[in-house]
Parts: C-alpha cells; structure tokens; sequence
C-alpha cells in the first residue's frame, strides 16, 4: 500500500487503478487540526496528512485513489487547465476527469478536503487522525518531516519516501530541531519512524555535491560539524526515545539505533553500515557503541566489512528489540507504545536519564573521535573516488 500510497501524493508518478477495483465509501470524519474550516487546512497540515497517506495498509478502492490525486493536484497546481486526454487513455481520462470535477475551488480548501480524507482513511483502518504537535505559527514547521503528537507520543517521520527517506543537509538540521520540540513538549514518548517502504537509506550524497566557496575542506568541516551536533541531539535527549524501523536502514540511520531506548522493526527491515565502501568511517557513536552490544568481531563485520544484518540477526545481536511480522507490526508496535505512554511521565523521563548519565562523558568523546576521523575521511583521495564511483554506477543504471 505504501508504494500505492507514494504515487498517490506525488503529481508526477503513474496513479495505478486496479482493473476491478473496488469502489469504496468514504465516511466524512474531520482531519483533527487547528485550521478553521472556512479557511481551509495549512501547509503544514496538508504536509502531515501527505505522511499519513503512507501509512495505510489497505488498498482504498480506485474512487478514493483518484478523489486523493483530484484533491493533491488541486491543491498544490490549483484549477484544472490541462487538455482533455483521447477517450482510449483511459487512466489519464479518469484521472483528469476526478480532477477537472473540482472545478474552481481554491487550494486552500483542496488542502482540507485531502486532509479530511486521508482522517478518514486511517480511521476507517482502526488508527486515529494526528493531531499536529503544535499550533500552526506557533512552532517550527518542517519540509521534509511529519511531526505529530497523540495519545502522548511525539511522531517524528522521515518524509522523502521517493528518495527512501536519505537524509539531507535541511533535514539533518530539521530532526534536530524536532528533537529539541519533542525533548519540550507534553509527550512521554518520542518515536522515530519513516514514511513509505524504508525507513532510511542514511545520509544523501548529494549532501557532498554542494560545494562551498571554502572548497572541500570548508564542506568537510561544516558537515563535521552539523554531523556532531546531529548525534548530540540523540545523546543528550531527556525521554525515552522508540525507533520504529519500518523497513530497511543504513548508515547513520543504523548507528544512531543503539542510542535508542527501543527499537522495534518490521521482519522485512535490513541493517547496512557500507562505511569502508565509501571510503568513509563509523559514525553515530557506533565504534563504541556497537562492539560494547554485539561483541567486537560482530561489531567488525558491520562496521568494517559492510556486512548486512537481517532484523532476526539485528535482533540477536542486541542491537533491535524486538522484531514484529510485518503484517501486524504497525498494530502491534503501536498498541504497545500507547500503553507504555500511560506510564508515570517523570519516572520514565528519570529513570532514562539516571541510566543514560554512566556513558554520557564516553558518547560525547566517542562522537567527537567519530566525527573529527570522518572530517579527515571526507577530504581525502580515497573517499573521493569512492563517492565519484558511487554516482557514476548509479548513472549507468
């Protein structure tokens, strides 16, 4: 449904109706926000409902999918104008069609209607719409994140799924600074997860394409440095913090999972660290971290030697919790952690912290060790040539 889902939202990718498809009724439920209706839902709430679109298992029925595609053009293009498509095209017809119905209503109350649609699509499937973490003006907004607070638990979703949510240069700044919302606000959890099939294919290259004036030294040590502050967040955050690992991972977005408290995955989530295949070197406090959970050999074989981890052998290894069908891992992870949320609030707050503070001077030397290596690493010859092989076999692709 995910990959369903994806198409769905983005104008560009082919909306694929089923040959019999079922027509199914949508109910009217309000999506939960502070819009007022005659205004119409905000940016940032059409941006939170575009998330949660990702999430739904079922397949809606091919009149929701293209009420979602009318509604997502109509928002962010405004008043059909296109050509007619010839009657033999027959998706290309539905769906301009779907979209020319809406006729001159304005994008602001295309956003509220595709936001109260997705509200009932997730409630129909048993889940609740998100409520937005803060009010609209109120709090920071984010491009490529979902945040969102309910039943006491603050949701921060990586929200690239086309890119398979790679973490760029805005959003590394963006979790920090969701981080330093959900560390203040009224929740007891926080949860990490990722929109679409993956949770996070780890740091985006192109991040080293974007070359300042100072050159490769000046990019190096500028990503040194929002690299530091970026684990820091995760050390130094005051709840507990649930990585909720929805599908495959990489890189950073595995080395940080042992500054979790929990990590709950899916049976079909994979764990790659491809550091040496880049010329790179661990990160995420993972060179402490990892041989203290796993043993140094183990710890060797991912760090080192780019081996991949199955969720079963993440798991055995220490460095999951637990594993979850994938059939049942959104209802049965979610469940647990609204349960978990009704727990005495400061006890938990405490009770991470007081276990956190033994190795909180030893995360914060390993970190700084990390990051001053890959800073050398990222200016070197070696690494280079790895990222420039890196994009030329993508090209050939």
């Amino acid at each position: 449904m995910a990959a369903v889902a994806r198409s769905l939202f983005v104008p560009w990718r082919f909306v694929r109706l089923s040959r019999v498809g079922r027509v199914t009724a949508v109910p009217v439920l309000k999506f939960h926000t502070n819009a007022s209706p005659l205004m119409g839902a905000t940016v940032e709430q059409f941006n939170l409902a575009k998330g949660q679109l990702a999430t739904l298992k079922n397949d809606p029925g091919n009149m929701a999918k293209l009420q979602i595609y009318a509604l997502f053009k109509q928002s962010t293009e405004g008043q059909c104008t296109t050509s007619k498509p010839g009657m033999l095209d027959f998706v290309k017809k539905a769906k301009w069609d779907a979209w020319k119905s809406l006729g001159s209503i304005s994008q602001e109350e295309a956003r509220q209607q595709y936001c109260d649609l997705i509200g009932s699509l997730v409630t129909a499937e048993g889940g609740s719409a998100p409520v937005v973490a803060q009010a609209a003006g109120s709090g920071p907004t984010y491009k490529e994140l979902v945040v969102t607070t309910e039943d006491k638990i603050t949701t921060i979703m990586l929200n690239r799924p086309a890119k398979k949510n790679a973490i760029t240069t805005e959003m590394y700044n963006e979790i920090i600074s969701a981080l330093d919302q959900a560390a203040k606000d009224s929740s007891v959890l926080t949860v990490i997860t990722g929109a679409g099939d993956f949770y996070c294919s780890g740091n985006d290259l192109s991040n080293f394409t974007k070359i300042p004036e100072g050159g490769i030294d000046a990019l190096a040590k500028k990503s040194g440095d929002l690299l530091r502050n970026y684990i820091n967040a995760y050390i130094d955050f005051p709840k507990p913090l649930v990585a909720v690992v929805n599908g495959p991972a990489v890189g950073v977005s595995v080395t940080v999972l042992a500054l979790f408290d929990l990590v709950y995955a899916t049976d079909r989530a994979t764990f790659h660290t491809p550091f040496s295949k880049l010329g790179q070197s661990p990160e995420g406090c993972s060179s402490y971290t990892f041989p203290k959970i796993m043993g140094a050999s183990k710890a060797s074989e991912m760090l080192l030697f780019n081996k991949m981890l199955t969720a079963a052998q993440a798991c055995d290894q220490g460095l999951v919790t637990e594993v979850f069908p994938d059939a049942s891992f959104q209802t049965e992870v979610w469940n647990r952690l609204k349960a978990y949320a009704q727990l005495p609030p400061n006890s938990l707050a405490l009770s991470k912290q007081l276990v956190r503070s033994v190795e909180l001077e030893r995360l914060h030397a390993a970190n700084d060790a990390e990051v001053e290596r890959l800073v050398e690493r990222w200016q070197s010859d070696e690494c280079m040539a790895a990222i420039m092989g890196f994009f030329q076999g993508k090209a050939k692709l």
